[in-house]
């Protein structure tokens, strides 16, 4: 292959690029930097983002929760490198276990990763670490080396952010849609730094605000514990356990963090303030955190084994046997053992159009097909089987369901497989996860009750015990309660007597 000369267009648009950043100072570093976000951009994006992030995750409706959390951060971030910002700290409604920052000092954590952290300062530790994102302008350097390959500064702030993420859970889906983008490279290459130079700045602010900067090492340590449990749950059901760790091989690995956070937090011995460091505020967290929903919320559906229920939309589902669900935002998704064929069910939007047909012209375009009409436990459906062309011009295959259901809420329920000859193996058990489709029935509005994580004394049977009180799937509940806990892997068990997190 020969290498082609520099072109006119993109030597003119890294000119224009060029142009358009600004010289700025870091604030942690001293240095300065070109960018094209200087802080009232900073500012302005992070704020567009933040409508997008609220709408996509939504928010806990906890005001208590809320006032708890934005107290904390508030105090961190007033002892941060840029305490003039005006912060907001939001708890995201998302089982998720992440946090992330957006530039201009938007930071956000799930109650995904309370439910996992043991005390005020572990908690502290995670924002602190997001909070050193804004303060290094991580966001904003991001920003930069993404509109070079493309990218508006939004969408940087946006998926930018999510990279930046703990990774656990959905986060990586929405990375990987960034990954496909030139952009991607400049996100593997600078995230490493980024993240060590996070917990850096997560465990400075921790001693400025009077509590141990070894709690970051507890932040790292929680992370580990989610990765040995993910690979023994692989190992249990026969599969090979995920290599790498994070969402993606571009971040330092927990082992890299933990490694040089003890090294930081090292550095901190003899330096405490005079009187030691804060107790870590395990009682106020417990407090705090008690009631919260654990797993799957009424707002989103929740799934329970092979069944998904969905209160506000009334509706119910139930997976094949051996076949997963997948729960997302914006869409629910039943999968096969093999990964390679699913039903991927979402609602559609009223503009769509008011009957059957015109929303698999308008969603679909086919170019031809066959439509028939079915009956699903009540509910008047269509299918479709035929073509239609897609952005490339290539004639695709298409097989989906439209369905009215309660509330004339009309959903679409596609046939996706990787190939043809997935969809064909499959085609039994697609067809019978879409007769599953129903109207939700007194049993299923009682499966539909989210789990709460509650505060109670360890007992003297000890997780066991916990276990069978428990609605967490049974062969996994002792351990998932260890998990919460943090004494997955060996770690001693609690006193009895001891306040510790119950899942009900």
């Amino acid at each position: 292959m020969t290498r082609k000369p520099f072109s006119r267009p993109l030597a003119l648009a890294a000119a224009l690029l060029l142009a358009a950043c600004a010289s700025v100072t870091n604030p942690v570093t001293g240095e300065r930097e070109l960018s094209v976000m200087d802080e009232q951009a900073e500012i302005a994006e992070g704020k567009k983002a933040h409508a997008q992030v609220l709408q996509e995750y939504g928010v806990v409706q906890d005001a208590r929760l809320q006032a708890y959390v934005n107290d904390l951060g508030q105090r961190l971030a007033k002892q941060s490198h840029r305490a003039n910002l005006q912060w907001t700290f939001t708890v995201l409604d998302s089982p998720e276990i992440n946090a992330f920052a957006l530039p201009g000092g938007y930071v956000y954590v799930t109650r995904g990763i309370m439910a996992y952290m043991e005390s005020e300062a572990d908690l502290a530790g995670v924002m602190g670490h997001e909070i050193g994102h804004v303060t290094a302008r991580h966001g904003a350097q991001r920003a930069t080396r993404q509109q070079t390959a493309g990218l508006g500064v939004l969408a940087a702030s946006v998926l930018g952010a999510v990279a930046e993420a703990y990774g656990f859970g959905g986060a990586g889906d929405l990375a990987s849609q960034a990954s496909q983008a030139v952009a991607a490279g400049y996100i593997a290459k600078y995230s490493r730094e980024q993240e060590l130079q996070a917990d850096q700045l997560g465990a400075e602010y921790l001693a400025r605000n009077s509590y141990d900067p070894k709690n970051m090492v507890d932040v790292i340590e929680v992370l580990k514990r989610q990765e040995q449990f993910a690979a023994d749950a692989a190992r249990a059901e026969g599969k090979q356990p995920r290599q790498g760790g994070d969402w993606l091989a571009s971040h330092p690995s927990n082992e890299q963090r933990l490694a040089q956070i003890r090294q930081t937090a090292a550095n901190y011995v003899g330096k405490s303030p005079a009187g030691g460091y804060a107790e870590d505020g395990r009682a106020r967290y417990l407090q705090a955190i008690d009631g919260l929903v654990f797993g799957d919320s009424r707002e989103q559906g929740v799934v329970r084994g092979r069944g998904f229920y969905h209160e506000p939309l009334g509706i119910a589902m139930t997976a094949p046997q051996g076949w997963k669900i997948q729960n997302a935002s914006d869409a629910i998704t039943l999968v096969n053992a093999a990964s390679d064929a699913g039903l991927v069910v979402k609602t559609v939007p009223d503009k769509a159009g008011s009957t059957h047909e015109e929303i698999l012209r308008n969603v679909f375009k086919p170019t031809a097909g066959r439509v028939e009409k079915r009956e699903l436990n009540g509910l008047s459906a269509t299918h479709f089987v035929g073509q239609r062309q897609n952005a490339q011009g290539q004639r695709q295959a298409v097989t989906a369901t439209v369905v009215t259901g309660p509330q004339k809420q009309n959903y679409v329920m596609l046939y996706a497989a990787r190939n043809e000859q997935a969809l064909a193996r499959a085609m039994p058990q697609l067809e019978e996860a879409e007769k599953s489709f129903r109207a939700l029935s007194a049993a299923d509005r009682q499966a539909a009750r989210p789990w709460k994580l509650n505060v109670a004394p360890f007992p003297r049977g000890g997780f066991a015990e916990l276990a069978k009180r428990s609605p967490l799937p049974p062969e996994s509940a002792e351990r998932q309660l260890q998990l919460i806990n943090g004494v997955y892997g060996g770690t001693a068990a609690p006193q009895v007597g001891q306040s510790v997190k119950v899942v009900e």
